[in-house]
């Protein structure tokens, strides 16, 4: 069963993504409302996934997925975008995000950016 740590900012989005991962078979870990707490989360769980939401207080995902990406070059990073964000998403798959999907999304779009791993 893979492990998956959720960060976003807003909690229906957190408990959005979890119903949807549970429910197909995957293992929430962690949840964080912002970057730097979803960093610290990543670096005590070691999950095999990581969703990002873009735009987020204190630490927001890119500057999150840069920090993830020193520690863990291979890390599995699926960014978390609202529509409108295509230059940030563009910046987080350069700097080593292997996945994005665009909110508002169904179970459908996020289970194939995680079927990927």
């Amino acid at each position: 069963m893979k492990k998956i740590v959720v960060v976003d900012d807003a909690e229906f989005m957190r408990l959005a993504l979890k119903t949807a991962l549970e429910k197909n078979g995957y293992e929430v870990v962690g949840e964080a409302e912002n970057g730097l707490k979803g960093l610290e989360l990543y670096k005590s769980k070691k999950p095999d996934i990581i969703t990002l939401d873009i735009t987020m207080p204190i630490m927001e995902g890119i500057a999150t997925l840069k920090e993830i990406m020193k520690y863990d070059p291979k890390a599995n990073v699926i960014m978390v975008s609202a529509l409108g964000q295509e230059t940030k998403v563009r910046q987080a798959v350069i700097l080593g995000a292997k996945s994005f999907i665009v909110k508002p999304f169904g179970d459908e779009t996020l289970l194939k950016a995680i079927s990927i791993f």
